[in-house]
């Protein structure tokens, strides 16, 4: 049973009906696929935080500040374990308020169409939370949480419990 942690958090970047999404180059985990505008693993003092995490790599990927976007909500939360860790990934999703010509140091920026996205390579949660964003969730203030099974990544709504 593994007992390391892996926590990463990505965030998707709109605009009106595009979708922001980098392909990512010369990462320690992703390469070569095509991810959210930016993220990243946790820094120590970000580990309760996962919002905090996610700013600063938007911060340090793409140059905007979290004054340049509104709606910043965190979407789902996908687990998936491998053999030597617990792999536990934060999505969040924010719109843009304008549209802007971005770079990023970890790979190429390109804007695509909502209906493009089911046909591009990204990592395995990746394409599933995408997936299912578009079919339910962009329709939707609710968050989820799912688990990958090796085949698929099942998603429930994670409700609130006081």
């Amino acid at each position: 049973m593994p007992g390391r942690l892996r926590n990463m958090t990505s965030i998707y970047l709109m605009h009106e009906e595009s979708m922001l999404l980098l392909y990512r180059q010369g990462g320690r985990v992703v390469n070569n696929v095509w991810t959210g505008s930016a993220g990243g693993h946790f820094e120590e003092n970000e580990l309760n935080d996962a919002r905090a995490c996610v700013l600063r790599e938007m911060q340090e990927e793409l140059g905007i500040t979290e004054d340049e976007i509104e709606g910043l909500s965190l979407r789902y939360i996908a687990l998936r374990r491998t053999k030597e860790e617990v792999r536990q990934n934060y999505y969040f999703f924010a719109r843009l308020k304008q549209h802007l010509n971005l770079v990023s140091n970890e790979g190429i920026l390109k804007w695509f169409p909502m209906h493009a996205l089911h046909e591009l390579e990204m990592p395995y949660t990746a394409k599933y939370v995408i997936e299912h964003y578009l079919e339910e969730g962009k329709d939707t203030a609710e968050m989820y949480v799912g688990v990958a099974d090796g085949e698929k990544v099942e998603f429930i709504k994670f409700p609130v419990y006081s």
